[in-house]
């Protein structure tokens, strides 16, 4: 389990500045990596170290020591098989299984769990972009950490948004959504996923960020945003 060093907003935007500006350049540099498969990569780190350093100012702008804040990502939980799932199944299946019960686990995790005096209190799902299908993905994730954190606030955070309706329109008071996006939402009703955008406008499969030509600025207003959303989460912890 770890802790940051501070973060700062400036430190953000020339982190931002430096991956997204910079990445391009040095995937055609490197010769032993597939071109996309680097800038995704890039790309992935970037948005974790982003999450965590928002989650860090937003703790202590809601007043949180900095000593009780702390982030594990490479802890998965153990999820374990359903009583009643087994009792559905073939009585031959069903002593199989329980003569092997403890080995009938999913290991479940997002990308960053954060914790507050060492109790997991919140799940970020980093993402360059996110897409109805990815979500699909997400809220199974987040189902299966739920059921053994009921108290888990559920985060997803990206740079930039595909999942239609309003998520990119950062100007906005309060989020609509998208039709496709709350009706998969409604069937997952154990997971409460809160959705923050970086990034305005919705993204552009030809305009990809990482060109030159399409670059999207960070803009402090759009990161403020982020940290006060994240900040209101954290505040019950504090």
């Amino acid at each position: 389990m770890t802790t940051l060093l501070r973060a700062s907003r400036k430190g953000i935007i020339a982190l931002y500045n430096k991956v997204v500006g910079g990445v391009e350049e040095e995937a055609a540099s490197d010769i032993e990596r597939a071109y996309g498969g680097f800038v995704r990569a890039e790309k992935g780190k970037l948005v974790e170290a982003i999450a965590k350093s928002v989650v860090q100012i937003a703790w202590a702008e809601a007043k949180g020591a900095a000593d009780r804040l702390s982030f594990d990502g490479q802890r998965r939980y153990k999820v374990p098989i359903q009583q009643d799932y087994i009792k559905r199944l073939p009585r031959s299946v069903r002593t199989h299984i329980g003569n092997r019960r403890n080995a009938y686990t999913y290991n479940a995790q997002v990308d960053v769990h954060v914790f507050v005096d060492g109790e997991l209190v919140m799940g970020v799902e980093c993402k360059a972009y996110a897409e109805n299908a990815m979500l699909k993905r997400i809220l199974v994730d987040y189902t299966l950490l739920t059921s053994m954190h009921a108290d888990l606030v559920c985060t997803l955070f990206q740079l930039e948004s595909q999942l239609g309706g309003d998520y990119s329109s950062l100007s906005a008071q309060e989020t609509m959504g998208s039709p496709s996006t709350h009706t998969l939402m409604s069937y997952f009703p154990g997971v409460d996923l809160h959705i923050v955008t970086l990034l305005e406008g919705d993204r552009d499969v030809s305009r990809p960020i990482h060109k030159t030509e399409h670059f999207k600025k960070l803009k402090p207003a759009n990161l403020d945003h982020a940290i006060a959303r994240y900040a209101d989460l954290l505040r019950p912890f504090v």
